[in-house]
């Protein structure tokens, strides 16, 4: 193929809610087809539902990011990627299942069900301190950043004092055009703050994660650099992307009055479909996961050679007509639609049930709470985070 006729990828979004047209047309047309990235290689784009999650599910596929041909989503990705301590999700079984194992427990159905009481006197103390304060306000620092920063603090063991400093970071580092010296100095300087959480924690352990994973330091389980691989992936996860689905989200609601009005007077049942729904329309993670093929495979009647780079739009999987009828249409009745915004097989997001705990109970919390909720501005004042890693708004300015 021409440059021309290869499409690049990501592309350019014709509206904020969805993904760009150029998906749709692609996943119709050649539902695996080469796409040109940044650095000049043409990895394959895989968009339709069925391909995407024979691909995740396929261990033939690596997740390495340090094999010849991955397909790093930008030059900021790749020095995270290649030049820091690599995280477990980077990393191919046996090593990655050894190290997840370590935190499945953590992340239970029933063991996150036990946060909820925290969890909704965090909305409530943060809705309480919105009531009391400026009207206007941004959402996002008064309420969607916070509650999973406290939250994910609370659970690891981080203060939340520290909250500024490691937003900070996280910032810089999901960054897709900061450059090497910003991304080096973020992932260090979290990093060392990290280290030395995980040492305070060894000398006088706590009842939090970072704890428990640092005892197995002297049992010979785990190293240091992996405690704090663990922390690190967890804490900046774990406040971005929840953070980014609450802002988003609301937006999305505001935006479709009669179905945030379910969302406020529905049920457990309407609620828990409408976190779904939302999770399934904005697929937050947008720039694809990416993939090197181990060996040949057959995807979609295409073959993918050994060493050849795959991205999995999930962003164009979960809007497949062949999976979900009227795809573009948010219904929040929907029910459990099987999306793979938290992705699928041995890598699929460790933290979705405490994410889905906080959205379940943020949403109707606030949307009950300010029942005259809007938002100030409209669309094309909002500044969308298209140049993150994870997508969301940067601010949100509403009134209540």
């Amino acid at each position: 193929m021409t440059t021309t006729e290869t499409p690049s990828y990501p592309m350019a979004r014709q509206c904020p809610f969805s993904p760009p047209d150029e998906m749709r047309e692609i996943r119709e047309s050649e539902p695996v087809t080469r796409a040109r990235i940044w650095d000049g290689s043409t990895p394959w784009l895989v968009t339709r539902y069925s391909d995407v999650r024979a691909v995740l599910a396929d261990q033939r596929f690596s997740s390495d990011p340090f094999r010849a041909g991955y397909p790093h989503a930008a030059p900021s990705r790749k020095i995270r990627q290649t030049r820091m301590r690599p995280s477990f999700i980077m990393m191919d079984d046996p090593e990655h299942a050894r190290l997840r194992r370590m935190l499945i427990g953590e992340f239970t159905v029933k063991r996150t069900e036990k946060l909820l009481p925290l969890v909704e006197q965090a909305i409530a103390d943060l809705l309480d301190a919105m009531e009391a304060g400026e009207n206007p306000t941004d959402l996002v620092q008064a309420f969607a950043l916070p509650l999973p920063s406290l939250v994910i603090c609370h659970l690891l063991g981080v203060p939340y004092s520290d909250h500024a400093f490691f937003q900070e970071q996280s910032h810089a580092l999901l960054d897709l055009t900061a450059g090497e010296e910003a991304v080096i100095a973020a992932s260090d300087a979290l990093m060392g703050y990290l280290d030395r959480l995980v040492d305070d924690r060894r000398r006088s352990p706590q009842d939090d994660l970072i704890s428990r994973l640092a005892a197995r330091i002297d049992t010979g389980e785990l190293e240091v650099d992996d405690v704090s691989s663990m922390a690190f992936l967890l804490l900046v996860a774990g406040h971005e992307t929840t953070a980014n689905m609450i802002g988003l989200g609301t937006l999305t609601l505001l935006r479709h009055p009669d179905q945030a009005a379910l969302v406020r007077e529905g049920d457990d049942a309407t609620v828990r479909s409408a976190v779904e729904e939302l999770l399934r329309m904005l697929t937050i993670t947008h720039i694809g996961r990416r993939r090197v093929a181990t060996e040949d495979v057959e995807v979609g009647g295409t073959v993918i050679r050994e060493g050849e780079g795959v991205i999995v739009a999930a962003e164009a999987a979960n809007r497949d007509p062949e999976k979900y009828p009227e795809p573009d249409e948010l219904d929040v009745t929907r029910g459990t639609n099987q999306h793979v915004a938290f992705g699928f097989g041995i890598h699929q997001c460790l933290g979705q049930p405490l994410a889905r705990l906080e959205l379940r109970i943020a949403y109707p919390a606030l949307l009950r709470r300010f029942p005259d909720l809007r938002v100030t501005v409209p669309d094309e004042q909002i500044r969308f985070r298209e140049q993150m890693a994870v997508y969301g708004v940067h601010e949100l300015p509403v009134a209540f």
